[in-house]
Formats: structure tokens, sequence, C-alpha cells
């Protein structure tokens, strides 16, 4: 037996679960690594849309001061949780001020399309730059609108309790404008029957020559390959990078 429902906003529930193939000691490790590198070597952290918090919770280990930003209250409230030692706020990170300011400030898995407009997006570099100390680093990473394939998707399953879970997610892009799309399904299946899920979150659609050009005003940039386990350039072809960003 198949039901099916739209998705809710809040995925604090299964946000975990659904995500329990990322590397996020990989990840931190080398964003910690690129702070020592190029950014000031400052330990004042800050996350923009940072879940459920398991990023944190290595950068909290690696010494770190580490704040946490999101606009989902049952997500930050796990990240209290997991997090105890950090400081987290509800906010939108378009237009976020902070008492003081940070040496780092990261936003994972592709959380920066959030900003929803090249508006919101230019806005939300414009905070980041506020927020940082002289030779702060900004690091994320990107999806540029003009490689995304609509008939791809990532799909990973898990299991939970007596339950088998199928997540699934991909990136639509019409081929024009400011609005690429998020699609998201979760099939969860426990016995005979089968419960599916599915949502669209609009993102902003953005190229990398549109992302380098919005960042420059305020950072140095360089642009690496979408690889976490070493520290090389981006072959100027693939759709998916991750940005390094000093201020100015």
């Amino acid at each position: 037996m198949l039901s099916s429902n739209a998705l809710y906003t809040d995925l604090s529930s299964y946000y975990d679960l659904m995500c329990c193939d990322i590397n996020y000691l990989t990840q931190s490790n080398m964003v910690h690594r690129l702070q020592q590198l190029l950014g000031n070597g400052g330990i004042k952290h800050l996350d923009l849309a940072c879940g459920t918090g398991p990023h944190i919770r290595h950068f909290i280990d690696y010494g770190y001061q580490c704040n946490g930003l999101d606009l989902n209250q049952p997500m930050l409230d796990l990240a209290r949780a997991r997090c105890p030692q950090a400081n987290f706020m509800l906010h939108d990170m378009a237009s976020f001020t902070l008492d003081a300011p940070v040496d780092l400030i990261t936003c994972f898995l592709y959380s920066v399309h959030y900003s929803g407009s090249i508006n919101a997006l230019q806005q939300c570099i414009a905070s980041v730059s506020q927020a940082l100390t002289p030779g702060g680093l900004f690091v994320f990473n990107a999806v540029d609108k003009n490689t995304i394939c609509n008939q791809s998707a990532v799909r990973h399953s898990a299991q939970l309790d007596s339950s088998h879970f199928i997540f699934e997610s991909a990136w639509h892009y019409s081929g024009e404008g400011e609005q690429q799309t998020l699609k998201l399904s979760i099939a969860k299946t426990t016995a005979a029957a089968t419960e599916l899920w599915q949502d669209q979150h609009p993102m902003v659609a953005v190229s990398f020559a549109q992302l380098q050009a919005l960042l420059t005003p305020y950072f140095e940039v360089q642009i690496l390959a979408h690889d976490y386990d070493k520290i090389t350039p981006w072959d100027r072809s693939s759709g998916n990078a991750i940005f390094v960003c000093v201020k100015r």
C-alpha cells in the first residue's frame, strides 16, 4: 500500500538520517585546513544554515568558538542538544548581523542557494563580509545553473528501527531566470506499507561567473574542486565547486 503526502516544512526529525552518508568530519577538516592556510587563523566561527549542527560539532572539537544560524527552530533545538557549547540564532542568512565579528563563516551542503534570489544572495554576501574580521574566511559550496541535468538525482537508503527509508534529491533548472528547484522525496516502508513524502524548495540559480562577480567586491576568491579529501583547483568545467573567499 502506498500513501503520498506533501513533505512538511520541518525536516528535523529526518534530517540526520537523510544526510547519514555525508562525511561531516572530512568536510570540516578541509575547511579547518583552509582557515590555517588562507584565513587569519582565528577561532571564532559561524555556520550558516547549520541544520542540526553536525559540522559545528567538529569545529568545537578543533577548538573553535562556534555559532550557528538557521531558519528552522526544531533544527536549532537539535543542534543545541548536540553542541551545548555553541550559540545559535534563528535568522535568515540574507540579512543577519552579529554582536561581534567572527574569523570563519561556513555554509555547507549547497545551502547558500537557499538565499532564493540574486538580490538576497547579494545581501547574504554583504552580511557575511560585514560579519568577518579582517582577513576572515568564507567557505561554501555551490552548483552552476548552466550544468544542471534535470534527469539526474542522488539517492540513498537507510534503516531505522523497523522502517526502511529511501531519500532522493534532484536539482531542476528551466534554463532561464534566477530560480532553480531542489526536489526532495522520502519513501518510508514499514512492513508492507510505504509512505511517500515529496516537496520542492525554490533556490537561487546562479552561474559561477555570476557568483564570482558578486563576491569579488568583498573577497579575494579561489574556486576549488568539489573534493573535501584534498585541496585542488576547480577544473573550470565541473558544475560543483567549493568557493574559498578571503575578506579584502
